[in-house]
């Protein structure tokens, strides 16, 4: 299950007894991990005396043995097991040469399918697990499994629409333009660090709907905004403003590697646009292919058209040299200044 359905189901049915939280998305398992433990325990003092963590090498028979046992001060037993053995192979045993293995396996997956009414466990795995092992099948049978999926820019939706309707919230059309815009210029997307200005956000206004003037307000200090505002200036080739937000990133602090790396970022980008509006791949289409919002997808398809293919193709491989020259000190911010003025120029 998504973050979202995973979530849901924790509140409309009775609490199971066996969970996997397993993906990328640190975020998302935490997040879970939290209302499990909210669901589970009434109090630090009672998640003290019942919870068990555990890691690492772990026989399955052991853990079969730990589930079994009734507390003895608790009213339940709840076993966490964080990047346990259990998900991995190893490759100096070959399962079909180890029928003892597979037998110990069997009776783990026979406790797991029929657990006692005072045990829990919950398996948490960094990167994703192999839904082909046994063991994943069973959890998801008999248990529940979050899949922690990486969010990127085209995916952030889901958090987005879920955290507005924690805060009882909604945005309108052009608040939303505006952050998928900005998401879109960030090198790695924290949600931790989006879910507490959000937060921040909610501290701004009683009001309902959440504006884009708003949003400008709480993410002014992000270097992705102005970085954002001047791409969408050099998307509509609008020479004076993109030199502007430049000059304005360069004298605020903002490194020029991080311009570069965003600036050479979209002329690539709208030179893929280009690419695959030729074959035929238009719209909200871009968005998988590009792996950004659909809403920014096509803007920026409609953005790729207004350039000459020469331009893009001159500038990208300009910026490209300019990541050595910059980093060796055998050009300065000039480089910059010229990518963009030559890029709003857009003559071949």
């Amino acid at each position: 299950m998504k973050f979202g359905e995973f979530m849901a189901s924790l509140q409309k049915s009775e609490l199971k007894h066996v969970f996997l939280l397993a993906g990328e998305e640190h975020y998302y398992i935490e997040k879970a991990r939290e209302k499990l433990f909210a669901q589970l325990f009434a109090s630090p003092q009672e998640q003290a005396g019942a919870l068990q963590k555990l890691t690492g090498v772990l026989d399955t028979d052991d853990l079969v043995g730990l589930i079994e046992t009734a507390p003895f001060f608790a009213s339940k037993n709840v076993l966490l097991l964080q990047d346990t053995s259990l998900f991995k192979e190893n490759k100096e045993e070959g399962d079909s040469k180890k029928p003892g293995k597979d037998k110990k396996m069997e009776r783990l997956l026979a406790t797991l399918a029929d657990m006692p009414e005072f045990s829990y466990v919950i398996f948490v795995q960094n990167g994703k697990a192999d839904k082909r092992r046994k063991l994943y099948k069973a959890i998801e049978k008999c248990g529940a499994v979050l899949e922690a999926d990486a969010v990127r820019a085209w995916n952030i939706n889901d958090w987005l629409q879920g955290k507005l309707q924690s805060m009882n919230k909604d945005m309108d059309r052009e608040a939303m333009a505006y952050f998928s815009g900005v998401v879109s210029t960030m090198q790695t997307i924290s949600l931790e660090f989006l879910d507490k200005e959000f937060d921040k956000l909610a501290l701004f206004t009683k009001e309902r709907q959440i504006t884009k003037d708003l949003l400008t307000k709480v993410f002014a200090g992000l270097p992705e905004v102005s970085v954002f505002a001047m791409l969408d200036a050099i998307s509509e080739r609008k020479a004076k403003k993109a030199m502007q937000l430049l000059r304005r990133q360069l004298n605020d602090g903002t490194y020029f590697t991080v311009i570069l790396a965003l600036l050479t970022r979209h002329v690539r980008q709208l030179w893929q646009a280009q690419t695959l509006q030729k074959q035929g791949i238009r719209g909200k289409a871009l968005a998988k292919p590009l792996e950004l919002n659909p809403f920014i997808a096509e803007k920026l398809g409609r953005a790729a058209m207004q350039f000459p293919e020469a331009v893009l193709k001159r500038n990208m491989l300009e910026l490209i040299d300019a990541d050595y020259f910059l980093k060796t000190g055998q050009a300065g911010e000039e480089v910059l200044e010229h990518a963009v003025i030559d890029l709003c120029r857009g003559q071949a």
